[in-house]
């Protein structure tokens, strides 16, 4: 944070946002200086508020613990809070999708962002699936239905969608062809970055590896691109390389 705010006009900025994560890596003291640096905005993850599912998913964080690290946020003084929740997840009923929203409501998050799960060609999920001679899961069925009761929970308890992405299916293997992430929000918290990122006319400056900035030129009506290597150790070896990319991008 102490370097963030030496190079990054931190001040000056209308939303500074941290994605908290995983609830078991959140902590009091993480908290605190996230909150003393001026972070404004944090995502907290649950993905489904069933242990069964996290358990199937090797998620390493009880429902417990996003209940407790909700309640550390508020302690420590966040008034914007997002959670982040999967639909379709592995043997999941509408009504266990359901009880999730209704206990995430209960925490009165300022927004909810609402994800269709989509099973990546690498994943473990993908290899059993295909270890079990599948191609379609049953939970695919349901996702249409769980979309719209989530849409329809959500506005009956204030809140607005505001950004909406399609995502493509990673390794063909739903029938669901609305595969939509959806945020909501009460009025006022939406997310600038989610909002900038989507149209897509702004210039998102991104660090590390993996990181993929975006150099919007409107005069231009152009966009380009310049990528960071994923891989950490070779990012570190060509880190003069990847500061030079955006040097040169930014100097024209």
């Amino acid at each position: 944070m102490d370097m963030i705010h030496r190079y990054l006009p931190v001040e000056k900025t209308a939303e500074f946002t941290v994605e908290a994560g995983r609830p078991d890596s959140i902590t009091a003291a993480k908290l605190r200086i996230l909150k003393a640096a001026g972070v404004t905005r944090i995502s907290i993850n649950p993905q489904t508020m069933k242990q069964h599912t996290l358990d199937i998913l090797g998620r390493k964080h009880t429902v417990g613990q996003v209940r407790e690290a909700f309640s550390l946020a508020r302690r420590e003084g966040f008034d914007n809070i997002n959670m982040d929740l999967i639909l379709g997840l592995p043997e999941e009923t509408e009504e266990d999708v359901r009880n999730t929203f209704s206990e995430v409501l209960k925490l009165e998050p300022e927004s909810v962002t609402v994800h269709t799960l989509v099973i990546k060609r690498a994943s473990r999920m993908r290899r059993e699936q295909m270890e079990q001679g599948g191609e379609i899961r049953p939970e695919d069925e349901l996702i249409p239905r769980m979309q719209d009761m989530s849409q329809e929970l959500l506005w009956q308890q204030g809140y607005e969608p505001y950004y909406m992405y399609r995502q493509k299916n990673k390794a063909g293997t739903t029938r669901n062809t609305n595969q939509e992430n959806v945020a909501f929000a009460k009025p006022g918290k939406e997310c600038l970055y989610n909002i900038f990122i989507m149209e897509e006319l702004e210039t998102i400056v991104a660090l590390g590896c993996g990181g993929s900035t975006k150099q919007v030129v409107l005069e231009e009506n152009r966009m380009e691109r310049i990528g960071n290597v994923k891989g950490v150790e070779e990012y570190i070896a060509r880190l003069d390389e990847m500061i030079e990319r955006k040097r040169s991008a930014f100097t024209i």
